[in-house]
Parts: structure tokens; C-alpha cells; sequence
């Protein structure tokens, strides 16, 4: 089994917690429905879809051009700290938070917004512990700095 120096994950969990969350919410509506009945919910729900792409292409963006991987189970080459990065240590995954919420409203689903807290979780014990506990072995003292000036979330 290779270090987390190496790579953090041998599975990427983020993006199948994401899908997952999805098939659950969808799944659970079909047989106990939980509308979501307010003015305004849809049109919110592609507002905070749209917010949602926004920052995961920025992020993804960020990351390919310090020519660092995106996948979450691969090994970070660099210490990426400016972008979204400036903002959040884990701008993708509070996106997938906010992306779920979106797919909610959108849907008026509330079984989404009821597991995109869960999904955050989930994201925090699977992913985000061992992709810091990586990024330390890594980079030490530069990824401690970071971490005292940039949230875990938001």
C-alpha cells in the first residue's frame, strides 16, 4: 500500500458520495416524497447549480494550470493556494454541498437537502482528513501556513 505522501485515497470518494447522494435523493422521493414548496425554489435551484460549475471549473482550471491532478485519489505534485484555493481548501467539494442543495431546489426535491449535509460529512472523514494528512506529508511547513490562512470549507 503506497504512503500518503504518494496519494491520499485509493478510491475517489467525493465524486461517488456526489453520485450516490443523487440516486439516494431520487430514490427516496419515489416512494416518500418530500416536496419543497416555496416561490422562487427553482429559480434558485439554477441559481445555486449555475454557482455550483462556476467554482468546480475555476477549481479545476486552478488545478491544471499548477499541473496538479483533480482527481481526489491521485497524489498532489503542488501546493495549489491561489483561485478558489485562496477561499476554501476544499472549494470542489463545498461546491458539490451547494450543487446538491441546486439539484434540490431545482427539483424541489428536499430529500437533497437533507443529504447534501451528509454528503459533507461523509466528504470530511473519507476524503478531506487523509487529502490534508497527504498534502502535510508532502509539503509540511507551506501547507501548515496555508491551512492558518485559508478555512477547511468556507
Amino acid at each position: 500500500m503506497k504512503s500518503y505522501r504518494e496519494k491520499p485515497n485509493r478510491i475517489p470518494w467525493p465524486p461517488l458520495l456526489l453520485v450516490t447522494f443523487t440516486l439516494i435523493a431520487i430514490v427516496a422521493n419515489h416512494f416518500v416524497p418530500l416536496p419543497l414548496e416555496f416561490g422562487g425554489t427553482r429559480p434558485l435551484g439554477i441559481i445555486l447549480i449555475v454557482a455550483a460549475i462556476v467554482v468546480d471549473l475555476w477549481a479545476m482550471k486552478t488545478l491544471y494550470e499548477a499541473r496538479t491532478t483533480v482527481l481526489p485519489n491521485r497524489g498532489s505534485d503542488h501546493l495549489v493556494t491561489r483561485g478558489p484555493f485562496g477561499f476554501s481548501r476544499n472549494p470542489i467539494y463545498a461546491a458539490n454541498m451547494v450543487l446538491l442543495f441546486g439539484m434540490g431546489c431545482l427539483s424541489m426535491n428536499a430529500w437533497f437537502l437533507l443529504l447534501a449535509p451528509l454528503n459533507g460529512i461523509m466528504t470530511h472523514f473519507l476524503a478531506v482528513r487523509r487529502e490534508e494528512t497527504h498534502l502535510l506529508a508532502r509539503f509540511g511547513y507551506q501547507f501548515e501556513a496555508y491551512c492558518r490562512k485559508v478555512r477547511r470549507w468556507i
